[in-house]
């Protein structure tokens, strides 16, 4: 049987931060998400909380099960009891906040490991109040990876608008980033991008590959990567049938790129992406979960402390994000043959 819909979960987020209030701001935007069935996942006087601060009145019909899920009227809350109100300040890092997190998360996988849902897309969390409340992983991808008992390679996309990124490396100390630098990550982050793209829509990927070195190692003199590594690796991306080319000083590149001459870049480090990203358009920005069995998107940008409660967030990047979900949610189904 195949579903007319791809059914994605939506968490609400860390509960001292900005999530609650994007997940009520998307979901008012009918246009955004009458594409899919949506089941937002969490505590329900959160979802209230949420609504509340973002101004909106929407009635979800609460489920029992994920069985429940699919060719719903509308959006609908899968209630769990995680976190109780006076365990948090908004607008702080908090244990009891990432457990929380976890819980529902971990709930969520549960789901996909079933084949309930097609894809997820949670609001906003915090690493640090994660890593507190329990999470043992460097950030919420190998967490994911872990889970779900990926036993290859994964790797954290950034996207904004039509352009993407992968990275060789991710949340590490920039001492270490060169050590990350091999011909198999290289290889491993070319092919997860595009396969990525494909399954987003792309149907030709142009994938651009970054220098690590200050003008792509001057030849040389100043670096020896892009000759030793890179550049080979580049060469293996293209007879194992991943059309990449570089590698491209990375303060040039990214001009390109954004003019639309690249879909996609494959960075050698967390920030040589990431700063060029949120320069170009940080409200817009979203993160993508590569590597894993079923689609996990995210807004790239935090929690928001700053703002929480106030009303000024916005649901761009949460709109965007979910746009992704679906889409790639909609081939993973179609790939599943459901």
């Amino acid at each position: 049987m195949t579903h007319a819909r791809p059914c994605i979960a939506v968490p609400l987020g860390d509960p001292a931060g900005i999530g609650p209030e994007l997940v009520a701001k998307l979901l008012a935007e009918r246009q955004a998400i009458d594409g899919a069935d949506v089941v937002v996942v969490g505590d329900p006087w959160l979802w209230l909380e949420g609504q509340r601060v973002a101004g909106t009145a929407l009635t979800l019909p609460e489920i029992a099960s994920w069985e429940q899920a699919r060719g719903q009227a509308g959006p609908v809350l899968l209630p769990l009891d995680t976190i109780r109100p006076e365990e948090v300040e908004f607008g702080r890092v908090d244990a009891a906040c990432g457990a929380s997190v976890l819980k529902v998360l971990a709930h969520c996988l549960d789901a996909a490991q079933a084949e309930r849902i097609d894809a997820i897309c949670f609001a906003p969390l915090n690493k640090l109040a994660m890593k507190q409340g329990g999470l043992r992983h460097e950030d919420e991808l190998h967490f994911f990876a872990e889970y779900l008992k990926v036993p290859g390679e994964v790797s954290e996309f950034n996207t904004l608008g039509s352009l993407w990124t992968s990275r060789i490396s991710s949340h590490v100390p920039l001492s270490e980033a060169a050590r990350y630098v091999t011909p198999e990550r290289i290889l491993n982050a070319t092919r997860l991008i595009h396969d990525a793209l494909v399954a987003a829509g792309v149907a030709q990927p142009r994938i651009a590959v970054a220098a690590i070195n200050p003008h792509a190692g001057e030849g040389g003199t100043c670096g020896r990567e892009e000759i030793d590594v890179i550049a080979p690796a580049v060469e293996a991306c293209v007879a194992a049938g991943y059309p990449a080319q570089g590698p491209f000083p990375a303060d040039t590149l990214f001009r390109r790129a954004r003019d639309g001459e690249f879909d996609a870049v494959v960075t050698m480090y967390h920030d040589q992406g990431q700063i060029a990203l949120k320069l170009l358009g940080f409200e817009r920005g979203v993160t993508v979960q590569g590597g894993l069995p079923i689609p996990i998107t995210t807004p790239a940008h935090g929690t928001a402390f700053d703002i929480v409660g106030q009303g000024k967030a916005s649901v761009e990047a949460m709109r965007h994000a979910f746009a992704i979900a679906c889409r790639m949610g909609a081939h993973h189904a179609r790939n599943r043959g459901v």
